[in-house]
C-alpha cells in the first residue's frame, strides 16, 4: 500500500517502521507545520495527528475516496458527523481510540465482566489510566471506551474525574514520563477487590495493529472499528 501518514510524532514513527517492515510504502508525512497536502496517488491514509485537526484530515480524505483509519483521540464530538460524510459519500473510515490487539481483547474481557458485576451492587467500579506527560488529552480515548462499555451493561449511567456521585464510575488519569500506557479496571467491596489490567510496554502494538487495520479495510465500504477487524463482539 501507498499510505499517507498525518501525523508523523512518535506514533506516526512507530507505524512508518511497522509498515516498511511489512511491504507498503510512505509516500506522505504530514506535521504540524504542514499546510496543505495531496492525496493523489495515495491507497489509505493513517490518522494519529491532534484533536484540532483530525476532522480536518479524515474529512480531507473522505472526500477524496481515501479509505482513512484513525486514532487520534479527542475529536468525538464530531463523530456522527463523519460518519454520516463517509456513508454519504460511500467512504471507507475506521476509528479506534486503541489498535493494539491487547487492549482490544481486554475491551472485550471489560464488557462481559460488567455483565457480571451489573448484579452485585455492592461492587463499586473505578477505572485508573496512566500516560505519558506528553499526552494532550485526560482521560485517555480508552479509558472513556472502556468506562462507556461499563456504563452501556450496568447501572451506571455517567462518568468523572471528579468526586464521582453514586451512578458515576470514577476515572483517575495520571501522566507520567516515559509510560505507554496503563490501564486497570477495579471493583471494591467492603470485602474484596477485584481487578483486571492492561499495560502497553512500548508503541510497538499500537502500531502494528494501526497497520492490520490498514491491510484488512482495502477494498471495503463503510465505517469500521477493530471489532470488525478481528471479528469480536
Amino acid at each position: 500500500m501507498k499510505i499517507a501518514l498525518l501525523g508523523y510524532g512518535k506514533m506516526g514513527k512507530a507505524i512508518e517502521t511497522i509498515a516498511l517492515q511489512r511491504g507498503h510504502s510512505i509516500e506522505l508525512k504530514v506535521t504540524s507545520k504542514t499546510s496543505n497536502f495531496n492525496l493523489d496517488n495515495i491507497d489509505l491514509a493513517i490518522d494519529f495527528s491532534l484533536p484540532s485537526t483530525a476532522v480536518s484530515n479524515i474529512t480531507s480524505c473522505i472526500n477524496h475516496q481515501v479509505p482513512v483509519i484513525s486514532g487520534t483521540t479527542g475529536w468525538l464530538k464530531s463523530y456522527e458527523e463523519i460518519t454520516a460524510l463517509c456513508n454519504e459519500k460511500n467512504g471507507t473510515f475506521l476509528y479506534a481510540s486503541n489498535f493494539s490487539l491487547g487492549v482490544n481483547i481486554f475491551f472485550e474481557v471489560n464488557r462481559n465482566l460488567a455483565k457480571l458485576m451489573k448484579a452485585l451492587p455492592e461492587y463499586k467500579a473505578s477505572i485508573k489510566e496512566i500516560h505519558h506527560t506528553q499526552k494532550l488529552d485526560a482521560p485517555s480515548g480508552t479509558a472513556i471506551t472502556l468506562a462507556e462499555d461499563i456504563i452501556k451493561e450496568s447501572k451506571y449511567k455517567n462518568w468523572t474525574l471528579n468526586t464521582p456521585e453514586q451512578d458515576e464510575i470514577k476515572i483517575n488519569a495520571e501522566r507520567i514520563e516515559n509510560v505507554p500506557g496503563t490501564h486497570e479496571i477495579t471493583y471494591k467491596s467492603n470485602v474484596d477487590t477485584l481487578q483486571i489490567k492492561h499495560a502497553a510496554h512500548n508503541r510497538q502494538g499500537f502500531a502494528l495493529g494501526a497497520i492490520i487495520a490498514a491491510e484488512w479495510i482495502q477494498h471495503k465500504k463503510g465505517v469500521f472499528s477493530m471489532k470488525d477487524v478481528l471479528n469480536i463482539g
